[in-house]
């Protein structure tokens, strides 16, 4: 069986919907919390990522009503990344597994050794824990990725569980890079319930989907997708935007190179803002808005209050 990979990839997939998730009893995993903290990520309109900006800079929208910052960190500090590397049958088409291959290496490159610490995950119709989070990447970087990818695809599962493995993680950087070809063919969960468990911890997920490049959309070689494809890339691309992460395709090394590379100034340039729970129990959206209309915010689309639940 094969251990594990990572991937990243090159343009942006824009999501087809435009609903948040709503937590079902089966997606709750943590609330009740003294404050809300908020993961978030700044681009401008060319896709830079904005450093920089201040408390005064932001506005938190909590169900519809403005809400204080309590609390506002920013600076690089040490990242903790899960990567989660779908090792399923599907991937064994159209040379995927090797595209994922070369994407972990380069995922791990961009970590920083006695500083960041990672861990690596594989799946198929259950996850695996390869290596447990370390600082030693070479321990990662060891790991032999040769293989055959074999059984059902459970994604959002694996996804909702690893989420839960890095929202304990004590850094304030903290993030799951998942790659996939983009199929599930075995999960309990869907997409909506794993954003909301995501969103709850406040972890952001990154997409990475390796495709051929005749599947690439928008791709210079790519050919007419069915409906059912262009779907399941949507419904990932959601899923990614609700927790505050991002998805990415890619079909050749220097997208993946490009793709990887974003991601890790993304993740060393997030402000982490804290704010005052809601008193009313359930499910609060939340939106985190800029001053400047032009710049684009990624954070998580909202959080539990009220009193603890666990679920599945």
């Amino acid at each position: 069986m094969i251990a594990a990979v990572v991937v990243a990839a090159g343009g942006s997939v824009l999501a087809q919907t435009t609903a948040s998730p709503q937590p079902s009893p089966e997606a709750t995993f943590k609330s009740g919390v003294e404050a809300v903290p908020v993961s978030v990520s700044v681009r401008d309109s060319r896709g830079k990522v904005v450093q920089n900006l201040k408390p005064s800079d932001f506005t938190v929208i909590d169900s519809g009503m403005p809400t204080e910052i309590r609390d506002f960190y920013v600076g690089e500090t040490p990242i903790s990344l899960a990567i989660l590397l779908d090792i399923s049958g599907s991937m064994a088409v159209g040379g995927n597994m090797d595209r994922a291959r070369t994407a972990v290496s380069l995922a791990t490159m961009n970590l920083r050794s006695n500083s960041d610490e990672a861990a690596l995950f594989t799946f198929d119709s259950q996850l695996q824990q390869v290596v447990g989070f370390t600082t030693d990447l070479e321990h990662i970087r060891r790991v032999s990725l040769r293989g055959t990818p074999w059984g059902k695809t459970s994604l959002y599962d694996a996804i909702g569980q690893t989420a839960r493995l890095v929202s304990e993680r004590s850094n304030r950087h903290r993030a799951l890079l998942v790659i996939t070809d983009g199929v599930d063919t075995g999960s309990r969960m869907t997409a909506p319930q794993v954003s909301a468990i995501a969103s709850e911890i406040d972890v952001p997920v990154y997409l990475l989907t390796v495709v051929n490049p005749l599947d690439h959309p928008g791709g210079e070689f790519a050919v007419l997708q069915s409906d059912s494809r262009t779907a399941e890339t949507a419904t990932l691309a959601d899923l990614a935007r609700w927790t505050g992460g991002d998805m990415r395709i890619s079909s050749v090394p220097s997208e993946s190179a490009v793709a990887v590379q974003d991601l890790f100034s993304e993740l060393r340039h997030t402000y982490l803002i804290t704010f005052e729970p809601g008193v009313r129990p359930g499910w609060h959206p939340i939106e985190i808005r800029t001053r400047k209309k032009s710049l684009i915010v990624h954070a998580r689309s909202g959080y539990m209050s009220g009193p603890s639940r666990s679920g599945t």
